[in-house]
């Protein structure tokens, strides 16, 4: 008799155990190559159409469908006559795996001296900020909802308490957020990012820098920001919203406001989090206290110039 037990509850007498499940996807669908396919495609036509959204709810053409881009950092040239069929983003090639290992001395060590230049260039755009606060969000949100006018009043009362405004520089919420600095008299920053698509930046951007890589942009968020706040959005949205809380809670950087704007909308998501992962042991009672949840756009602004007044009394504010 072998001396692994088997996992799982026992199987009744007579009765025959049933096959195991095919894996699904989070939607409920048989998981399988050709629907992952279809799913990744169908989720960068989401994308665009989603960023397209924001723009043409303000009322403008989608810059995807123009032919001029304006603002520093990476651009696209491309060659029509020896192009592949689909665009392939300069992320997509530095994760992509060589299928000859030789590739990598004919290509990354180039393409590590673009990355270098990459982060001189936005250290050098952003190096003289003394405070400042990200603001993240959904590119689809339309000017009429209230949370774009949220958005927008929270960055105009940062901005008259002196901190420059970051966003994605796109539109929807991001456009919110830099139309509000504009309003409150602070200077509006944007981090666009290359896509795909053109994503364009919206009109209410002091500085633009435009990014080929991900990681190079977040390192951007990450060391300029004294806050993040984030209203209801998507993966985008929440990937920067949990690096933020995982840098914060390994240490790596100081402790610094991530503001949730919606209660109705991030409820679930707290709710998972206490009830599996806190209960589960997964992090700590402690963690849920890096989240700082409201629907007040005075009360967010607030609580990140608390916090901001705080670290300079204490020595660590960034202009010190």
């Amino acid at each position: 008799m072998s001396a692994f037990k088997r996992s799982g509850p026992p199987a009744r007498r007579g009765h025959r155990p049933h096959p195991p499940r095919p894996p699904k996807t989070a939607g409920g669908k048989p998981a399988d190559v050709e629907l992952l396919a279809t799913a990744a495609r169908e989720a960068r036509d989401g994308l665009r159409e989603r960023t397209e959204a924001g723009h043409i709810a303000a009322g403008r053409r989608p810059p995807s469908q123009l032919h001029h881009f304006r603002g520093a950092g990476a651009t696209r040239r491309i060659d029509d006559s020896i192009r592949d069929v689909t665009v392939v983003t300069e992320d997509q090639k530095l994760l992509q795996r060589h299928t000859d290992p030789a590739d990598f001395t004919r290509t990354d060590p180039w393409r590590v001296m673009r990355i270098m230049g990459e982060f001189i260039e936005g250290f050098d755009a952003l190096a003289h900020l003394t405070k400042a606060v990200t603001i993240f969000g959904s590119a689809r949100t339309h000017p009429t909802d209230p949370q774009y006018e949220a958005a927008k009043e929270t960055a105009r009362l940062l901005a008259e308490a002196g901190f420059a405004v970051i966003t994605g520089g796109g539109p929807g919420i991001m456009e919110a957020a830099n139309h509000g600095a504009k309003e409150g008299n602070g200077l509006s920053i944007g981090c666009n990012i290359e896509l795909p698509f053109e994503q364009g930046a919206n009109p209410y951007i002091d500085t633009l820098i435009n990014f080929r890589y991900f990681f190079v942009r977040k390192t951007m968020f990450i060391k300029y920001s004294d806050a993040f706040i984030i209203f209801p959005g998507g993966f985008g949205t929440l990937d920067e919203a949990f690096e933020a809380i995982t840098l914060i809670q390994t240490g790596k950087i100081y402790h610094f406001p991530v503001v949730f704007f919606g209660r109705h909308y991030w409820a679930g998501l707290v709710r998972w989090l206490q009830t599996r992962v806190l209960s589960e042991g997964k992090i700590s009672s402690g963690d849920m206290d890096l989240m700082i949840m409201t629907d007040d756009p005075a009360e967010a602004a607030s609580v990140v110039i608390q916090a901001q007044q705080s670290l300079q009394d204490n020595g660590f504010g960034r202009g010190t």
